[in-house]
Protein backbone atom coordinates (compact mmCIF):
# COMPACT_ATOMS: atom_id res chain seq x y z
CA UNK A 1 0.00 0.00 0.00
CA UNK A 2 1.35 3.66 0.07
CA UNK A 3 3.91 4.42 2.64
CA UNK A 4 3.08 7.37 5.03
CA UNK A 5 5.08 10.46 4.43
CA UNK A 6 7.14 12.12 7.23
CA UNK A 7 5.32 14.83 9.62
CA UNK A 8 7.24 17.61 8.42
CA UNK A 9 9.97 18.92 11.16
CA UNK A 10 10.19 22.39 12.40
CA UNK A 11 13.58 23.08 10.56
CA UNK A 12 15.42 25.73 9.18
CA UNK A 13 13.71 25.39 5.37
CA UNK A 14 16.27 28.69 4.41
CA UNK A 15 19.28 27.06 5.00
CA UNK A 16 18.65 23.75 2.73
CA UNK A 17 16.64 26.17 0.54
CA UNK A 18 19.74 28.58 0.27
CA UNK A 19 22.68 26.53 1.38
CA UNK A 20 22.98 25.49 -2.31
CA UNK A 21 21.31 25.36 -5.49
CA UNK A 22 18.44 22.83 -4.08
CA UNK A 23 15.75 24.94 -5.20
CA UNK A 24 16.44 23.96 -9.01
CA UNK A 25 16.00 20.14 -7.92
CA UNK A 26 12.86 21.03 -5.70
CA UNK A 27 11.18 22.66 -8.94
CA UNK A 28 12.14 19.25 -10.70
CA UNK A 29 10.77 17.23 -8.55
CA UNK A 30 7.64 19.24 -7.99
CA UNK A 31 7.19 19.68 -11.54
CA UNK A 32 6.27 15.31 -11.17
CA UNK A 33 4.66 16.41 -8.38
CA UNK A 34 6.75 13.04 -6.54
CA UNK A 35 5.34 11.64 -3.47
CA UNK A 36 7.68 11.25 -0.25
CA UNK A 37 8.25 7.37 -1.77
CA UNK A 38 10.21 9.05 -4.52
CA UNK A 39 10.93 12.06 -3.05
CA UNK A 40 13.54 10.10 -0.45
CA UNK A 41 15.11 8.55 -3.81
CA UNK A 42 16.16 11.62 -4.67
CA UNK A 43 17.33 13.78 -1.68
CA UNK A 44 21.22 15.00 -2.20
CA UNK A 45 23.93 14.18 -0.58
CA UNK A 46 24.69 15.91 2.78
CA UNK A 47 20.85 16.00 3.89
CA UNK A 48 18.12 13.74 5.35
CA UNK A 49 15.57 12.73 3.45
CA UNK A 50 13.08 13.81 5.74
CA UNK A 51 14.50 17.28 6.14
CA UNK A 52 14.31 17.56 2.10
CA UNK A 53 10.72 16.69 2.13
CA UNK A 54 10.09 18.90 4.58
CA UNK A 55 11.28 21.71 1.97
CA UNK A 56 10.15 20.35 -0.67
CA UNK A 57 6.54 20.95 1.20
CA UNK A 58 7.95 24.04 2.32
CA UNK A 59 7.87 25.17 -1.13
CA UNK A 60 4.71 23.72 -2.40
CA UNK A 61 3.22 25.60 0.26
CA UNK A 62 4.29 28.67 -0.25
CA UNK A 63 1.60 29.02 -3.45
CA UNK A 64 -1.23 26.72 -2.54
CA UNK A 65 -4.82 26.87 -3.81
CA UNK A 66 -7.07 26.25 -0.97
CA UNK A 67 -10.37 24.82 -1.25
CA UNK A 68 -12.59 23.82 1.72
CA UNK A 69 -15.76 21.59 1.78
CA UNK A 70 -17.21 19.65 4.99
CA UNK A 71 -15.38 16.45 4.77
CA UNK A 72 -12.22 17.64 3.69
CA UNK A 73 -9.88 20.87 2.65
CA UNK A 74 -8.23 20.35 -0.71
CA UNK A 75 -4.90 21.69 -1.84
CA UNK A 76 -2.22 22.10 -4.21
CA UNK A 77 0.66 23.58 -5.88
CA UNK A 78 -0.16 24.67 -9.75
CA UNK A 79 3.63 23.79 -10.97
CA UNK A 80 5.05 25.73 -14.02
CA UNK A 81 4.24 22.10 -15.94
CA UNK A 82 0.55 22.35 -15.02
CA UNK A 83 0.51 25.51 -16.40
CA UNK A 84 1.56 24.56 -19.63
CA UNK A 85 -0.76 21.33 -19.71
CA UNK A 86 -3.67 23.56 -19.12
CA UNK A 87 -2.24 25.92 -21.19
CA UNK A 88 -2.06 23.67 -24.51
CA UNK A 89 -5.39 21.84 -24.27
CA UNK A 90 -6.92 25.60 -23.68
CA UNK A 91 -5.47 26.17 -27.18
CA UNK A 92 -6.83 22.86 -28.42
CA UNK A 93 -9.84 22.31 -27.18
CA UNK A 94 -11.47 25.79 -26.49
CA UNK A 95 -15.51 25.88 -28.32
CA UNK A 96 -13.70 28.59 -30.24
CA UNK A 97 -11.78 26.37 -32.56
CA UNK A 98 -13.78 24.94 -35.90
CA UNK A 99 -13.98 21.26 -35.02
CA UNK A 100 -13.61 20.70 -38.89
CA UNK A 101 -9.97 22.28 -38.48
CA UNK A 102 -9.18 18.58 -36.05
CA UNK A 103 -12.23 16.41 -37.06
CA UNK A 104 -13.75 16.23 -40.78
CA UNK A 105 -17.08 17.41 -40.57
CA UNK A 106 -18.01 14.28 -42.73
CA UNK A 107 -16.84 12.40 -40.43
CA UNK A 108 -18.05 14.02 -36.89
CA UNK A 109 -20.45 11.54 -36.31
CA UNK A 110 -18.81 8.48 -37.52
CA UNK A 111 -16.02 9.43 -34.69
CA UNK A 112 -18.36 10.84 -31.95
CA UNK A 113 -19.63 7.16 -32.04
CA UNK A 114 -17.10 5.59 -31.59
CA UNK A 115 -14.93 7.09 -29.53
CA UNK A 116 -18.19 7.31 -27.02
CA UNK A 117 -18.32 3.68 -27.83
CA UNK A 118 -14.40 3.29 -26.59
CA UNK A 119 -14.97 5.54 -23.33
CA UNK A 120 -18.23 3.14 -21.88
CA UNK A 121 -16.13 0.15 -22.79
CA UNK A 122 -12.38 1.46 -20.59
CA UNK A 123 -14.67 2.89 -17.66
CA UNK A 124 -16.88 -0.38 -17.73
CA UNK A 125 -14.24 -2.21 -17.45
CA UNK A 126 -12.18 -0.32 -14.69
CA UNK A 127 -15.32 -1.46 -12.69
CA UNK A 128 -14.89 -5.19 -13.62
CA UNK A 129 -16.54 -5.98 -16.93
CA UNK A 130 -15.03 -8.99 -18.67
CA UNK A 131 -16.59 -8.34 -22.25
CA UNK A 132 -13.53 -7.64 -25.16
CA UNK A 133 -13.70 -4.86 -26.85
CA UNK A 134 -14.87 -6.22 -30.08
CA UNK A 135 -17.55 -8.12 -28.36
CA UNK A 136 -18.76 -4.97 -26.87
CA UNK A 137 -18.89 -2.94 -29.90
CA UNK A 138 -20.80 -5.59 -31.88
CA UNK A 139 -23.40 -5.39 -29.51
CA UNK A 140 -23.80 -1.47 -29.03
CA UNK A 141 -23.95 -1.05 -33.45
CA UNK A 142 -26.55 -3.55 -33.69
CA UNK A 143 -28.17 -2.56 -30.72
CA UNK A 144 -28.32 -6.02 -29.42
CA UNK A 145 -30.12 -6.60 -25.62
CA UNK A 146 -27.06 -6.99 -23.09
CA UNK A 147 -26.45 -10.93 -21.91
CA UNK A 148 -24.47 -10.16 -19.27
CA UNK A 149 -23.61 -7.74 -16.16
CA UNK A 150 -20.31 -6.59 -18.22
CA UNK A 151 -22.38 -5.61 -20.90
CA UNK A 152 -24.85 -3.70 -19.45
CA UNK A 153 -22.33 -2.11 -17.65
CA UNK A 154 -21.19 -1.19 -20.72
CA UNK A 155 -24.19 0.00 -22.58
CA UNK A 156 -25.38 1.93 -19.26
CA UNK A 157 -21.77 4.26 -19.33
CA UNK A 158 -22.96 4.35 -23.41
CA UNK A 159 -26.25 5.46 -22.83
CA UNK A 160 -25.35 8.18 -19.92
CA UNK A 161 -22.56 9.82 -21.97
CA UNK A 162 -24.77 10.38 -24.55
CA UNK A 163 -27.61 11.68 -21.68
CA UNK A 164 -24.51 14.02 -20.63
CA UNK A 165 -23.86 15.40 -23.93
CA UNK A 166 -27.24 16.18 -24.06
CA UNK A 167 -27.92 17.86 -20.84
CA UNK A 168 -24.64 19.96 -20.52
CA UNK A 169 -25.84 22.99 -20.11
CA UNK A 170 -27.85 21.74 -16.67
CA UNK A 171 -26.32 22.86 -13.50
CA UNK A 172 -25.22 20.44 -11.09
CA UNK A 173 -28.14 19.50 -8.80
CA UNK A 174 -28.25 16.50 -6.37
CA UNK A 175 -31.61 15.11 -8.54
CA UNK A 176 -29.49 15.07 -11.84
CA UNK A 177 -26.45 13.41 -9.87
CA UNK A 178 -28.82 10.79 -8.60
CA UNK A 179 -30.35 10.49 -12.33
CA UNK A 180 -26.83 9.70 -13.80
CA UNK A 181 -26.33 7.34 -10.82
CA UNK A 182 -29.67 5.46 -11.91
CA UNK A 183 -28.81 5.07 -15.27
CA UNK A 184 -24.81 4.00 -15.09
CA UNK A 185 -26.04 1.17 -12.31
CA UNK A 186 -29.83 -0.21 -14.16
CA UNK A 187 -29.46 -3.69 -13.66
CA UNK A 188 -26.28 -4.24 -12.36
CA UNK A 189 -26.29 -3.91 -8.53
CA UNK A 190 -27.35 -6.83 -6.06
CA UNK A 191 -30.21 -4.17 -4.56
CA UNK A 192 -31.95 -2.69 -7.37
CA UNK A 193 -33.15 0.03 -4.96
CA UNK A 194 -29.74 1.15 -4.35
CA UNK A 195 -29.88 2.70 -8.16
CA UNK A 196 -29.67 6.21 -7.62
CA UNK A 197 -29.93 6.26 -4.04
CA UNK A 198 -27.76 7.53 -1.61
CA UNK A 199 -26.16 4.85 0.46
CA UNK A 200 -27.93 4.72 4.05
CA UNK A 201 -24.94 3.32 5.92
CA UNK A 202 -21.21 3.28 6.73
CA UNK A 203 -20.74 -0.41 5.74
CA UNK A 204 -18.69 0.90 2.55
CA UNK A 205 -15.09 0.32 2.52
CA UNK A 206 -12.43 0.33 -0.97
CA UNK A 207 -10.35 -2.06 -0.68
CA UNK A 208 -7.33 -3.14 -2.25
CA UNK A 209 -8.17 -5.70 -5.28
CA UNK A 210 -4.34 -7.99 -4.96
CA UNK A 211 -3.67 -7.34 -0.49
CA UNK A 212 -7.74 -6.89 0.33
CA UNK A 213 -6.63 -4.06 2.72
CA UNK A 214 -9.09 -1.14 3.22
CA UNK A 215 -7.40 1.40 0.70
CA UNK A 216 -10.08 4.18 1.45
CA UNK A 217 -13.03 4.45 4.49
CA UNK A 218 -15.13 7.54 3.05
CA UNK A 219 -16.99 9.90 5.35
CA UNK A 220 -19.87 8.70 6.83
CA UNK A 221 -23.14 8.14 5.12
CA UNK A 222 -24.38 10.76 6.99
CA UNK A 223 -22.45 13.76 5.84
CA UNK A 224 -23.39 12.57 2.08
CA UNK A 225 -26.45 14.98 1.08
CA UNK A 226 -24.34 18.46 3.07
CA UNK A 227 -21.69 17.70 1.11
CA UNK A 228 -23.34 16.96 -2.43
CA UNK A 229 -25.18 20.15 -1.63
CA UNK A 230 -22.26 22.35 -1.26
CA UNK A 231 -19.90 20.56 -3.92
CA UNK A 232 -23.17 21.62 -6.17
CA UNK A 233 -23.00 25.35 -5.34
CA UNK A 234 -19.22 24.91 -5.40
CA UNK A 235 -19.20 23.87 -9.24
CA UNK A 236 -22.08 26.06 -10.65
CA UNK A 237 -20.60 29.41 -8.72
CA UNK A 238 -18.35 31.59 -10.79
CA UNK A 239 -17.90 34.09 -8.44
CA UNK A 240 -14.39 33.23 -8.08
CA UNK A 241 -12.54 31.80 -11.02
CA UNK A 242 -11.18 28.50 -11.11
CA UNK A 243 -9.78 27.19 -14.06
CA UNK A 244 -12.57 24.68 -15.72
CA UNK A 245 -10.29 21.67 -16.00
CA UNK A 246 -9.24 22.28 -12.30
CA UNK A 247 -12.98 22.61 -11.41
CA UNK A 248 -13.65 18.97 -13.38
CA UNK A 249 -10.87 17.50 -11.69
CA UNK A 250 -11.87 18.42 -8.01
CA UNK A 251 -15.89 17.40 -9.28
CA UNK A 252 -14.09 13.89 -10.15
CA UNK A 253 -11.83 13.88 -6.82
CA UNK A 254 -14.68 14.21 -4.32
CA UNK A 255 -17.51 12.02 -5.83
CA UNK A 256 -14.42 9.33 -5.42
CA UNK A 257 -13.89 10.32 -2.20
CA UNK A 258 -17.30 10.87 -0.82
CA UNK A 259 -18.62 7.50 -2.22
CA UNK A 260 -21.82 8.24 -1.91
CA UNK A 261 -23.13 5.20 -3.49
CA UNK A 262 -22.99 1.48 -2.86
CA UNK A 263 -21.52 0.91 -6.10
CA UNK A 264 -20.96 2.63 -9.73
CA UNK A 265 -19.01 5.55 -7.86
CA UNK A 266 -15.96 5.21 -10.28
CA UNK A 267 -18.18 5.25 -13.09
CA UNK A 268 -20.32 8.08 -11.84
CA UNK A 269 -17.07 10.46 -11.14
CA UNK A 270 -15.58 10.07 -14.47
CA UNK A 271 -19.08 10.52 -16.16
CA UNK A 272 -19.24 13.81 -13.91
CA UNK A 273 -15.91 15.21 -14.89
CA UNK A 274 -16.91 14.24 -19.30
CA UNK A 275 -19.90 16.55 -18.58
CA UNK A 276 -18.20 19.11 -16.70
CA UNK A 277 -15.64 19.46 -19.84
CA UNK A 278 -18.38 19.75 -22.11
CA UNK A 279 -20.58 22.27 -20.28
CA UNK A 280 -17.47 24.52 -19.85
CA UNK A 281 -17.14 24.67 -24.13
CA UNK A 282 -14.35 21.94 -24.25
CA UNK A 283 -15.72 20.30 -27.13
CA UNK A 284 -12.88 18.04 -28.14
CA UNK A 285 -13.39 15.93 -24.69
CA UNK A 286 -16.47 14.43 -26.42
CA UNK A 287 -13.88 12.60 -28.72
CA UNK A 288 -11.53 11.54 -26.30
CA UNK A 289 -11.26 7.82 -24.40
CA UNK A 290 -10.23 9.06 -21.42
CA UNK A 291 -10.96 6.18 -19.48
CA UNK A 292 -9.07 4.20 -21.90
CA UNK A 293 -5.33 6.11 -20.49
CA UNK A 294 -6.30 5.45 -17.08
CA UNK A 295 -6.93 2.12 -17.47
CA UNK A 296 -3.91 1.60 -19.13
CA UNK A 297 -2.30 3.15 -15.93
CA UNK A 298 -4.94 1.92 -13.21
CA UNK A 299 -1.97 1.53 -10.39
CA UNK A 300 -1.44 5.72 -11.06
CA UNK A 301 -4.37 6.82 -10.65
CA UNK A 302 -5.56 4.93 -7.65
CA UNK A 303 -1.83 5.99 -6.41
CA UNK A 304 -2.60 9.93 -7.23
CA UNK A 305 -6.14 9.21 -4.87
CA UNK A 306 -4.21 7.64 -2.02
CA UNK A 307 -1.28 9.80 -2.06
CA UNK A 308 -3.26 12.74 -1.76
CA UNK A 309 -5.29 11.64 0.95
CA UNK A 310 -2.31 10.49 3.03
CA UNK A 311 -0.62 13.79 2.30
CA UNK A 312 -3.29 16.03 3.96
CA UNK A 313 -5.36 16.00 0.93
CA UNK A 314 -2.66 17.69 -1.70
CA UNK A 315 -4.51 17.67 -4.34
CA UNK A 316 -1.60 18.07 -6.73
CA UNK A 317 -0.79 14.50 -7.06
CA UNK A 318 -4.26 13.99 -8.53
CA UNK A 319 -4.51 17.24 -10.58
CA UNK A 320 -0.93 15.89 -12.43
CA UNK A 321 -1.95 12.50 -13.37
CA UNK A 322 -5.29 13.78 -14.79
CA UNK A 323 -3.68 16.66 -17.17
CA UNK A 324 -0.93 14.18 -18.37
CA UNK A 325 -3.84 11.42 -19.26
CA UNK A 326 -5.69 14.50 -20.99
CA UNK A 327 -2.45 15.08 -22.38
CA UNK A 328 -2.00 11.06 -23.61
CA UNK A 329 -5.94 11.16 -24.93
CA UNK A 330 -5.29 13.85 -27.14
CA UNK A 331 -2.16 12.48 -28.30
CA UNK A 332 -4.07 9.11 -29.30
CA UNK A 333 -7.25 11.20 -30.78
CA UNK A 334 -4.59 12.45 -33.37
CA UNK A 335 -2.43 8.93 -34.28
CA UNK A 336 -6.42 7.83 -34.51
CA UNK A 337 -7.45 10.55 -36.89
CA UNK A 338 -4.11 10.37 -39.22
CA UNK A 339 -4.31 6.91 -39.38
CA UNK A 340 -8.39 7.33 -40.57
CA UNK A 341 -7.37 10.04 -42.77
CA UNK A 342 -4.86 7.52 -44.73
CA UNK A 343 -7.49 5.13 -44.63
CA UNK A 344 -9.86 7.03 -46.34
CA UNK A 345 -7.33 7.88 -48.55
CA UNK A 346 -6.98 4.50 -49.39
CA UNK A 347 -10.44 3.93 -49.90
CA UNK A 348 -9.90 6.45 -53.09
CA UNK A 349 -8.39 2.91 -54.99
CA UNK A 350 -12.28 1.84 -55.01
CA UNK A 351 -14.03 4.88 -56.13
CA UNK A 352 -16.31 3.75 -58.47
CA UNK A 353 -18.78 6.45 -60.19
CA UNK A 354 -22.56 6.24 -59.41
CA UNK A 355 -21.37 5.17 -55.43
CA UNK A 356 -21.32 7.16 -52.40
CA UNK A 357 -18.59 7.14 -49.89
CA UNK A 358 -21.00 4.74 -47.81
CA UNK A 359 -20.63 2.21 -50.37
CA UNK A 360 -17.10 2.70 -50.90
CA UNK A 361 -16.64 1.75 -47.19
CA UNK A 362 -18.51 -1.05 -47.27
CA UNK A 363 -17.37 -2.18 -50.62
CA UNK A 364 -13.31 -1.71 -48.96
CA UNK A 365 -14.72 -3.92 -45.74
CA UNK A 366 -15.89 -6.10 -47.90
CA UNK A 367 -12.23 -6.53 -49.92
CA UNK A 368 -10.25 -6.63 -47.04
CA UNK A 369 -12.94 -9.07 -45.02
CA UNK A 370 -14.43 -11.29 -47.33
CA UNK A 371 -16.54 -13.14 -45.06
CA UNK A 372 -18.04 -9.83 -43.46
CA UNK A 373 -22.08 -10.11 -43.18
CA UNK A 374 -23.94 -6.63 -42.99
CA UNK A 375 -27.71 -5.96 -41.80
CA UNK A 376 -29.23 -2.27 -42.39
CA UNK A 377 -29.54 -2.15 -38.49
CA UNK A 378 -25.52 -2.67 -38.01
CA UNK A 379 -24.57 -0.07 -40.37
CA UNK A 380 -27.83 2.07 -39.37
CA UNK A 381 -25.13 2.74 -36.51
CA UNK A 382 -22.28 2.62 -38.02
CA UNK A 383 -22.88 4.93 -40.37
CA UNK A 384 -25.69 7.49 -38.12
CA UNK A 385 -28.44 7.39 -40.99
CA UNK A 386 -31.71 5.30 -41.01
CA UNK A 387 -32.56 2.28 -41.88
CA UNK A 388 -34.30 3.34 -44.91
CA UNK A 389 -30.95 4.68 -46.36
CA UNK A 390 -28.65 2.31 -45.28
CA UNK A 391 -30.82 -0.32 -46.86
CA UNK A 392 -31.11 1.82 -50.37
CA UNK A 393 -27.11 1.42 -50.57
CA UNK A 394 -26.82 -2.38 -49.80
CA UNK A 395 -29.45 -2.50 -52.22
CA UNK A 396 -27.78 -0.51 -54.84
CA UNK A 397 -24.43 -2.43 -54.08
CA UNK A 398 -26.76 -5.83 -54.95
CA UNK A 399 -27.42 -4.13 -58.14
CA UNK A 400 -24.10 -3.42 -59.77
CA UNK A 401 -23.03 -7.15 -58.47
CA UNK A 402 -20.99 -6.57 -55.37
CA UNK A 403 -23.16 -7.91 -53.42
CA UNK A 404 -25.72 -10.72 -52.71
CA UNK A 405 -28.62 -10.89 -50.01
CA UNK A 406 -29.08 -13.85 -47.75
CA UNK A 407 -32.33 -14.79 -45.68
CA UNK A 408 -31.06 -15.15 -42.21
CA UNK A 409 -34.72 -15.89 -40.80
CA UNK A 410 -38.38 -15.02 -42.06
CA UNK A 411 -38.02 -10.99 -41.28
CA UNK A 412 -34.22 -10.18 -41.36
CA UNK A 413 -32.27 -10.10 -44.29
CA UNK A 414 -28.24 -10.43 -44.66
CA UNK A 415 -25.82 -8.93 -47.41
CA UNK A 416 -22.35 -10.31 -47.97
CA UNK A 417 -19.76 -10.17 -50.74
CA UNK A 418 -20.85 -11.54 -53.84
CA UNK A 419 -19.40 -14.91 -55.37
CA UNK A 420 -17.86 -12.58 -58.27
CA UNK A 421 -16.67 -9.98 -56.14
CA UNK A 422 -13.27 -9.63 -57.43
CA UNK A 423 -14.37 -9.92 -61.13
CA UNK A 424 -17.08 -7.27 -61.00
CA UNK A 425 -14.77 -4.79 -58.97
CA UNK A 426 -12.24 -4.90 -61.90
CA UNK A 427 -14.91 -4.59 -64.67
CA UNK A 428 -16.77 -2.02 -62.43
CA UNK A 429 -13.38 -0.10 -62.08
CA UNK A 430 -12.04 -0.83 -65.93
CA UNK A 431 -15.63 1.27 -67.13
Amino acid sequence: MIEECPKTPEIPYKEILLGRDYASIISKINDEYYYWDKVKYHTPKGIAPEDFWAAVKYLRRTNYKLYSFYTCELSFFETNKMQEILHNIDMNFGGVLASSSIIPDKNKQYYLLSSIMEEAIASSQMEGASTTRKVAKEMLRKQAKPKDKSQQMILNNYNTIRYLSAHKDQGLTPELLLNIHKQITENTLDNPEDEGRFRTDDNIFVVNGITGEVAHDPPSYKQIEDSIIQLCIFINEDKTFIHPIIKAIILHFMISYLHPFVDGNGRTARSLFYWYMLKKGYWLTEYLSISRIIYKSKGQYEKAFLYTEHDDFDLGYFVNYNLKVFSEAFKELKIYLERKTQENAAILEYRIPGLNERQIQIIKICAEKPASMFTSKDLETRFNVSVKTIRSDLEGLVSVGLMETVSLNKRLTGYTRSKNFELRLEEIKGN
